[in-house]
């Protein structure tokens, strides 16, 4: 073969694996990091008191957004909403001790669109369900088709169990519970997760394999662990516990009166005892922020930085002490917002967008626009891409949320509820015959005045009333393409007064 036969092989070869190699290393990663029970208190979103400054940074890097809301105030159904874009009443999970193709076995989730589409999808600690700390250091209710590979860490915390302070004996993950540690950052299972996600970036950074990469974090939920000098950041006394009436509980409905008196051993906590709770829930934050902290460094110092989104959120809000109530499951605002925060290239940087209305299963098709990826038919969110370079542009107006709660009178109260750009609506039972509670945002943000049966904001409650019964039709719809759903998912036991607990 003489030369110049050679040199127009190579040439018409080795250009197109050029463009080719070049086209893969240009293809966007996707780094989803997931914080269980962390509410909107962080210094990006105007809290005075929390220490996050790399989820500040992140901010900075980023569009935050002030308005956006969970499906459902409870891990499992919450983390299966967000990895399959669907709302609850879709996928039938509502409960904990659930896996997700027990009810939608033919789902194609967030991680495993990923796979489909060549990319390297690993899970680091807690994306879909885990009884924590219980199930620290295994699989838990993991979704093993969403994933290449997984890592369940297992750290100092779990290990040390017997240390952890607690309202109920030998009861960590769903009562309040607490321990400032001794060791390390690395030693705590956190820590250990973002050691190993650091790992996996050095990986790719050296393989130049396209990922998604998902981090989960145990923390802040229960227990509230982190070591000391996260503790020492916080001043005890400096903590303020909202207060809260039994009287206020004549103002609302039975199942949201419920909701907010489910645990009796957290009900009217000795101010003292309360605020040691709450510098706990602030300190395991700090520390959550440090591992997070970690990751985005080594995203840095490996380049991928430049070819790496990032969205950050939580499965739901989280009460410490508002209305009298500590954790989830209600469907106020402290419980239905979390924070979400979307970083990378070709996202505006060091924007906050307070009044958009952005649900969780809106990630799901916005990272599939992000990352030029057709968006899987079924997935029933919106994408809210337009506004990661347009702070004006809008997609939603309402944001919709839903929880479910024993009354004793009835095997299950639903509720639904919806926040507009200045009102909440809540409706129990099919149609509100359990009750409706409407909040005014202007006068109201703390929603402790329901305004239900105010004969002012009788036009209001009605017109509300129609938004939300089109938003659960719509939720209910069971979308094209999406295959078998298979019912019957209850939660646990069934309480007989608001002085009771789940069984």
């Amino acid at each position: 073969m003489n030369q110049g036969i050679k040199l127009f092989i190579f040439l018409m070869i080795f250009p197109v694996l050029g463009v080719q190699g070049q086209a893969k290393s240009q293809k966007l990663n996707v780094l989803f990091i997931v914080s269980d029970d962390l509410n909107c208190d962080l210094g990006a979103y105007g809290h005075a008191q929390a220490i996050t400054p790399n989820i500040d940074r992140l901010a900075q890097q980023g569009v935050l957004f002030g308005n956006a809301h969970n499906q459902y105030q409870w891990c499992a159904p919450s983390r299966a909403s967000f990895m399959t874009g669907l709302y609850p009443d879709q996928t039938q999970v509502k409960k904990l001790r659930i896996y997700l193709r027990q009810a939608l076995p033919k789902v194609i989730t967030l991680g495993q669109k990923f796979r489909k589409e060549n990319y390297h999808s690993v899970r680091i600690g807690k994306i879909y369900h885990y009884h924590n700390p219980r199930d620290i250091g295994t699989a838990g209710h993991d979704d093993n088709y969403s994933w290449d590979q997984t890592v369940n860490p297992f750290g100092r915390d779990k290990i040390e169990e017997y240390k952890i302070n607690t309202l109920k004996p030998k009861s960590y993950g769903g009562t309040l519970s607490w321990l400032a540690a001794d060791g390390t950052d690395e030693e705590q299972t956190d820590g250990i997760g973002a050691t190993e996600t650091i790992k996996f970036l050095d990986r790719f950074a050296e393989s130049g394999e396209n990922f998604f990469l998902a981090f989960g974090l145990y923390r802040p939920h229960t227990p509230y662990i982190a070591p000391k000098k996260y503790f020492d950041q916080y001043k005890t006394e400096e903590m303020e516990i909202p207060k809260s009436s039994s009287d206020y509980l004549k103002t609302l409905p039975l199942p949201a009166a419920i909701s907010i008196r489910e645990k009796k051993v957290q009900i009217n906590l000795e101010e003292g005892l309360a605020k040691t709770i709450k510098e706990a829930y602030y300190a395991t934050t700090s520390f959550v922020d440090a591992q997070i902290g970690r990751v985005l460094d080594k995203l840095k110092e490996t380049g991928l930085d430049k070819n790496t989104i990032v969205v950050f959120t939580s499965d739901h809000g989280y009460h410490l002490g508002e209305h009298g109530h500590w954790q989830k499951r209600t469907l106020f605002d402290n419980a239905t917002r979390v924070p979400l925060i979307v970083a990378g290239p070709g996202i505006n940087k060091n924007q906050k967008i307070m009044d958009a209305h952005i649900e969780l299963v809106d990630i799901y098709p916005t990272i599939m626009d992000i990352v030029g990826m057709e968006t899987p038919e079924f997935v029933s969110g919106k994408s809210f891409a337009p506004l990661l370079k347009d702070s004006k542009a809008r997609v939603r107006t309402s944001a919709l949320t839903e929880l479910g709660v024993f009354t004793g009178r009835n095997p299950k109260v639903q509720g639904y509820s919806i926040k507009t750009d200045r009102y909440r609506l809540t409706q129990w039972g099919e149609k509100g015959l359990m009750g409706h509670e409407l909040y005014d945002h202007r006068f109201d943000k703390k929603e402790l005045n329901n305004l239900a049966d105010k004969i002012e904001y009788k036009s209001i409650k009605d017109s509300l009333i129609k938004v939300i019964d089109r938003r659960i039709a719509d939720a209910r719809k069971k979308p094209k393409g999406l295959g078998p759903q298979i019912a019957g998912t209850i939660e646990w036991g069934e309480p007989k007064s608001i002085h009771s607990q789940p069984k």
